[in-house]
C-alpha cells in the first residue's frame, strides 16, 4: 500500500498528535509552547475575508471560450484573431443585493462576470443577467445599494427604502419592470442570459473605433420560475442555483452560451441620440435590435468545477478596468466609475497583490514595475529594476504599437451635469410593458403592488405617476391593486 500523506504544520513539520493540546499535567492549563495549537487558532481567526458589499453570494466554474465567427474588422484583440481559437475562462454567477446567506432563488438581479485569460492579458467582462441597470449616474450607486440592504435601526429589509429611492429616480423604471416581471427569477444560473450591459469600445488594426454591447444567449433556452416555485425551492434548498450548476458540470452537462455583439459607429451614435433623445451610453437604455442587430462571435462553455471554493470563487477578482488591446471603455458614466471602484474593492478585500492569486493570475507573461506589498511573490520580476525609465538590459519596455486612438469628444465643458434632465425614462419600460401578454401584465403589477404597498402613501403616489407615464394601463392596474381611486383624484371637467 502507498504511504499515507503526513499531516504537517504550515511550515511542513510533521504532526504526531492532532487531537490533544500540550498541558501542564492531565488537568493543567495550556502551555504557550504548543505552537501547533496556536497556529491553528490564529489561522482559524483569520479564515474569513471581507464579504463583497454586492454580489456576496455566488458560484463559479472554469471553462472555454471558442471563436465561431470573424469579427476582426471590429477588434484587433488577439482573442478574436481567428475562428476556432480557444481561450480559458473563469466565470462567477451571483445574486446582487443579498448577503452570503441569501437564497439563490430570490427575486433579484444576477451577476454575470467572466475572466478571459487571453494571450495578451486578462480581459474581465463584469455584467448582469439584464441589459440595463437602475441608475445612469454613479453618484447614486452606493445610495441605491443601501436601499437593497438593511434598515439601520431594525436591521430588517424595508420596502419603503427602495421604493422611496426608485420613485425619486425615474430612470430605474426600466430595470424595475424587468425585475418584477416574469423574467425576474431565473430558473437556474445555467438557463439565464448574460449582458455586459454597458457600451464598450472595440478598436481594429486600422485604429478605427466602434461602440459595442455584449450579449450571452443561453443555449438551453431562457427559463424562469414563478414566485410560488421560488418560495417552494427556497424552503427546501437555499443553495439551489449553486447546487444545480455544480452538479451539472460534475455530470458532464456543461452550460453553454453564444456570445453576440451589437455594433454602433460614432456617426450612428450621433444619429441615434438626435432621433431618439436617448444617450447611447445611458446604462438604463437598450439599443433596439432592429437598428443594431446581434452579430455572432463565439461560444462559452463551463466545463470544470473549482477544486476549492474559497481559493477560486471567493477570491476571484473581476474588474471592468481589465482590458486588452482592441477592447476598451466608453463614455458611460457608471462604467467610468466602475473602472476604479472594482479595483479598489479588491485592494481592500484581497490585498495589493490579488492579481497573483492563481484564479486571477494571467496566463501570459506579466512584467511591470509595481513592487512588494502584502503577499508579494516576486516571481515575475525577481531582482530586475524597480524603476522606470532604466537602461538595464532585459527590462520590460513600452509597446507603442498597442496605443489606442484618441477619442474625439468635441468641445467639452467640465461640470456636474444634471443626469435627470432631458432624459426619456418612460418609453422603453412602456414598450417592455406593452410586449407582455395579459397574464404577464397582471403578474407584474400584482408583484409591484405587493411590495409597493409597504411604502408610505406619498412614495406610492410618486411611483404610480412614473408607471402612468410609461403606460396608462401600467399605472392604472397598480393603483387599483393598491386600492387607490385615481379617477376620483382627476380634476372634474
Amino acid at each position: 500500500m502507498p504511504d499515507k500523506p503526513k499531516l504537517t504544520t504550515a511550515e511542513g513539520c510533521p504532526i504526531a498528535d492532532n487531537a490533544n493540546s500540550i498541558t501542564a499535567g492531565p488537568r493543567g492549563p495550556l502551555l504557550m509552547q504548543d505552537v501547533q495549537l496556536l497556529e491553528q487558532m490564529q489561522h482559524f481567526n483569520r479564515e474569513r475575508i471581507p464579504e463583497r458589499v454586492v454580489h456576496a453570494k455566488g458560484s463559479g466554474a472554469f471553462g472555454t471560450f471558442t471563436i465561431t465567427h470573424d469579427i476582426s474588422k471590429y477588434s484587433k484583440a488577439s482573442i478574436f484573431s481567428k475562428i476556432g481559437k480557444e481561450t480559458e475562462v473563469f466565470m462567477r454567477l451571483s445574486t446582487v443585493a443579498g448577503e452570503k446567506g441569501a437564497a439563490d432563488a430570490e427575486r433579484d438581479v444576477r451577476g454575470f462576470a467572466i475572466k478571459f485569460y487571453t494571450d495578451e492579458g486578462n480581459w474581465d467582462l463584469v455584467g448582469n443577467n439584464t441589459p440595463v441597470f437602475f441608475i445612469r449616474d454613479p453618484l447614486k450607486f452606493a445610495n441605491f445599494i443601501h436601499t437593497q440592504k438593511r434598515e439601520p435601526k431594525s436591521n430588517l429589509r424595508n420596502n419603503d427604502m427602495q421604493w422611496d429611492f426608485w420613485s425619486q429616480t425615474p430612470e430605474s423604471l426600466h430595470q424595475v419592470t424587468i425585475l418584477f416581471s416574469d423574467r425576474g427569477i431565473p430558473a437556474s444560473y445555467r438557463t439565464m442570459h448574460g449582458y455586459g450591459s454597458h457600451a464598450y469600445s472595440m478598436i481594429n488594426a486600422q485604429g478605427e473605433r466602434v461602440w459595442v454591447k455584449f450579449h450571452f444567449k443561453n443555449q438551453a433556452g431562457f427559463q424562469t420560475m414563478t414566485d410560488e416555485d421560488s418560495a417552494a425551492l427556497i424552503a427546501g434548498d437555499r443553495e439551489s442555483h449553486q447546487r444545480d450548476l455544480f452538479n451539472a458540470i460534475e455530470n458532464g452537462n456543461f452550460p453553454r452560451w453564444n456570445l453576440k455583439i451589437q455594433v454602433m459607429t460614432q456617426d450612428e451614435a450621433d444619429k441615434f441620440e438626435k432621433e431618439t433623445s436617448w444617450n447611447p451610453f445611458d446604462l438604463t437604455k437598450v439599443w433596439p435590435h432592429a437598428d443594431f442587430p446581434l452579430i455572432d462571435v463565439g461560444t462559452l462553455e463551463l466545463n470544470r468545477n473549482p477544486e476549492n471554493y474559497h481559493a477560486d470563487v471567493e477570491q476571484a477578482a473581476f474588474k471592468p478596468s481589465a482590458f486588452v488591446p482592441g477592447i476598451g471603455p466608453s463614455p458611460d458614466k457608471v462604467l467610468q466609475a466602475r473602472l476604479m471602484s472594482y479595483s479598489d474593492t479588491h485592494l481592500h478585500r484581497l490585498g495589493v497583490n490579488h492579481h497573483q492569486i492563481p484564479v486571477n493570475k494571467p496566463r501570459c507573461p506579466v512584467m511591470h514595475y509595481m513592487r512588494d506589498g502584502q503577499g508579494a511573490t516576486a516571481e515575475t520580476y525577481g531582482s530586475s529594476p524597480n524603476y522606470w525609465p532604466n537602461t538595464v538590459p532585459g527590462s520590460p519596455q513600452e509597446s507603442p504599437e498597442h496605443a489606442d486612438p484618441a477619442w474625439n469628444l468635441g468641445e467639452s465643458t467640465v461640470d456636474r451635469f444634471d443626469s435627470r434632465k432631458d432624459h426619456d425614462d418612460f418609453t422603453q419600460p412602456g414598450n417592455l410593458f406593452r410586449m407582455f401578454d395579459e397574464g404577464q401584465r397582471d403578474r407584474l403589477t400584482t408583484r409591484i403592488a405587493g411590495v409597493l404597498g409597504d411604502a408610505r402613501e406619498e412614495v406610492q403616489m410618486r411611483q404610480i405617476c412614473h408607471f402612468f407615464r410609461a403606460d396608462p394601463d401600467y399605472g392604472m392596474r397598480i393603483a387599483k391593486k393598491l386600492g387607490i381611486d385615481v379617477e376620483a383624484m382627476m380634476p372634474k371637467a
